[in-house]
């Protein structure tokens, strides 16, 4: 079982987690654009699927199947709802999880709509059998139910409305190659850019009705992580400092004090990415140490440290996953303040092998 991103063993709620918690679900419904030209950010994506939904519009049917990739937090969800919204078509959210068996999917799929819009949540955790059964309807709109057991079983098709099914998946590698050859169109959701964020951070803030400055959404999208949902949580809390000790208004410098003291770091970095930057550097040199020793380091557990902190902090490049263990960057060093170790003389093994 993997780890929650947002409360690692530590037990603390973490600030900078990409997954959705109950309160991110209240606030995004809010936040959410309603149609492609108010979406911020992804570009080509939201380019090309342009494409699509006007086509099929033209066409009069319905949209190719879409699948959208990408790390949590980007906007699949979001995007999926845009795509009903753009088609004129009510939208039906499930997930891959809560489909165990290919009758809770012949359940679901027998109650569709012409034309409505399946969204299907980390679609990589179905199970094999429905997954299976995905595949004919999707393909042909027809389910085959198979009544009875053993020698006696019958299997009766069962007719679908033209539908169109939307995937959103964080790990587009573990979906077979004939699900992910039916779907029309796949798009891959990018980190956004510090710019992108700030829009992203000036518009929730107007919904959010709460005043701040270019500099004070800079200051947020810079602690962001490239990802819109952290960016709004983060201007949760910083609207929040800024009610209680300031008049209100969100500027550089109350951004700053207010992610100071929620930890989050001008990197993004919270206390957990810290802290295992800490112990590579203060326990082990650099490295290279090994995964489970420096989770024991940190107090916490492999998983986590190997699936919640590691990500970011090879993304940044202040980490290097190696064949012989974990290895400060330079940039850690010098993140955190301090000075990397002289190169050995030439000819001698160094940090990094070099």
């Amino acid at each position: 079982m993997s780890p929650d991103e947002n409360t690692p063993a530590g037990g603390a709620e973490r600030l900078v987690g990409a997954v959705a918690d109950g309160e991110d679900t209240a606030v995004e419904a809010a936040l959410r654009p309603k149609d492609l030209g108010e979406f911020i950010g992804q570009t080509r994506v939201r380019e090309q699927l342009d494409l699509v939904l006007r086509a099929a519009r033209a066409r009069g049917g319905t949209a190719d199947h879409v699948l959208l990739s990408g790390a949590p937090g980007l906007g699949k969800t979001t995007l999926s709802m845009i795509i009903a919204a753009e088609m004129g078509a009510p939208i039906r959210i499930t997930s891959g999880p809560a489909i165990q068996h290919a009758g809770d999917l012949a359940s679901i799929l027998s109650s569709l709509t012409d034309g409505e819009v399946l969204f299907l949540d980390e679609i990589h955790r179905m199970s094999r059998p429905a997954e299976e059964m995905l595949y004919m309807a999707m393909e042909d709109f027809r389910v085959d139910v198979v009544v009875g057991k053993g020698p006696g079983a019958t299997a009766i098709p069962l007719e679908l409305p033209p539908f169109t099914l939307v995937g959103a998946t964080t790990r587009a590698g573990l979906l077979p190659p004939p699900l992910r050859d039916r779907f029309g169109f796949t798009g891959h959701m990018e980190f956004y850019e510090p710019a992108e964020l700030e829009r992203v951070v000036g518009r929730s803030a107007g919904l959010l009705d709460v005043e701040i400055s270019a500099e004070g959404a800079a200051e947020i999208a810079g602690r962001s992580r490239g990802t819109p949902r952290i960016a709004n949580r983060l201007l949760r809390r910083v609207r929040d400092y800024a009610q209680v000790r300031a008049d209100g208004v969100v500027t550089r410098e109350i951004a700053a004090q207010a992610l100071e003291v929620y930890e989050v770091d001008a990197r993004g970095l919270d206390r957990l990415d810290r802290a295992v930057l800490r112990a590579l550097l203060e326990l082990f040199g650099g490295g290279p140490v090994g995964l489970s020793t420096l989770a024991v380091a940190v107090g916490e557990e492999r998983e986590t440290v190997e699936e919640v902190a590691e990500p970011f902090l090879v993304r940044e490049g202040l980490l290097a996953r190696t064949p012989r263990g974990r290895v400060a960057t330079p940039a850690a060093w010098h993140h955190l303040g301090r000075t990397p170790p002289v190169a050995p003389p030439a000819g001698q093994p160094g940090l990094f092998g070099t």
